[in-house]
């Protein structure tokens, strides 16, 4: 059951005008990586949206998980395949054209891109390809490639437009993430140019708020945890690397733009430049901004960080101009996108904190 919140977020993506909703209407949309983050927040505002403004949209969710499918199923209205999306898509499950595709299907928990590199590159090359190849079979009208911001490596280039690629270490299992999310982003580049898919390619930053899971092992989520449980923050790094966030909302809204309004065969950042700050800045302001000076901050590095599957430092902030040119802003800082993670969160208290 999604909180009160979330439900607001959803109203909000739902107003805005900037998104030509009417070019949903009697459409098929197919979203990949359905049960994550970010696709099941799609998938909520399609429902939605269908049902607001009467679109008569075939909606389908393809993912993994059975059991988070099923649900998504129940809440939406919507379809879900439940298959490794290494696996060719069954003909029959889909409609005959499939006009918008959403390919978020990707490993993305960090520990998994240090014990698993393998699986990370298999599931990102090999997925891409099925999903651009039925772009191709279903005469897809635009298709939105969710790569990430990890694709800009280490750059010394203090502000990161979308053609500033920095290196990337080849030899680390950890770039097997950002690795193949630039070997994908060149798949896409390939069926535009050969295919003609209308492929556009997203690069969300860091992206959490109203619907993040509650076992979400990234930073922001272990500062929010300790935030609602009063306990100080703890650093295991220096909190030196810059990160780069956005919304989910703001975020979901940057993805329709993108699929309506973008440019095929074009990338597109998607951040919010006010957001972007070091780990150490963000721990300050959760602890003196939204805890209100009630907890501090802590430093404990561990003998050896590369278990964790921390990316490598990063000094940048993400330029989202491009974006901005096709009429998109973002409306959150990373004050209040903590405070709707954490409002969400307390909402739902027959859940544990974790």
């Amino acid at each position: 059951m999604i909180s009160k919140i979330f439900r607001e977020d959803i109203e909000q993506v739902l107003h805005d005008e900037n998104i030509p909703w009417e070019k949903m209407t009697g459409t098929a949309t197919l979203i990949t990586g359905a049960t994550g983050l970010i696709g099941s927040a799609l998938v909520r505002v399609l429902a939605a949206a269908n049902e607001r403004y009467g679109l008569n949209m075939r909606v389908t969710g393809h993912g993994r998980n059975a059991a988070k499918g099923e649900a998504l199923c129940r809440e939406c209205g919507i379809e879900f395949i439940a298959r490794d999306i290494r696996r060719p898509i069954p003909a029959e499950t889909l409609s005959p054209i499939v006009d918008y595709i959403f390919h978020g299907a990707a490993v993305t928990h960090s520990a998994d891109m240090v014990s698993k590199p393998v699986d990370v590159i298999s599931t990102a090359y090999e997925g891409t390809l099925n999903a651009l190849k039925l772009a191709v079979e279903r005469r897809c009208r635009s298709f939105v490639y969710l790569s990430s911001m990890e694709v800009y490596g280490q750059t010394g280039t203090a502000e990161v437009k979308e053609q500033d690629l920095g290196y990337i270490d080849l030899a680390s299992p950890r770039s097997s993430y950002s690795e193949s999310k630039r070997l994908c982003e060149n798949l896409c580049a390939a069926f535009y140019t050969q295919y003609f898919v209308p492929v556009k390619v997203a690069r969300p930053a860091q992206t959490f708020g109203a619907g993040t899971p509650r076992d979400d092992t990234r930073v922001f989520a272990q500062f929010a945890r300790s935030a609602i449980n009063g306990q100080n923050l703890i650093l295991r790094t220096k909190g030196t690397s810059k990160g780069n966030y956005c919304d989910i909302a703001d975020t979901v809204r940057a993805l329709l733009t993108i699929l309506l309004k973008g440019e095929a065969g074009e990338a597109y950042n998607i951040s919010n430049p006010r957001t972007s700050m070091t780990i150490r800045d963000m721990a300050n302001l959760v602890a003196n901004d939204v805890c209100g000076e009630k907890i501090k901050v802590e430093t404990q590095i561990p003998g050896s960080k590369e278990q964790f599957g921390y990316a490598p430092d990063t000094g940048f902030t993400l330029n989202s101009d491009k974006l901005m040119s096709l009429g998109w802003k973002p409306r959150r800082n990373l004050s209040e996108v903590y405070r709707h993670l954490i409002a969400d969160w307390q909402e739902n208290k027959a859940e544990t904190i974790l």
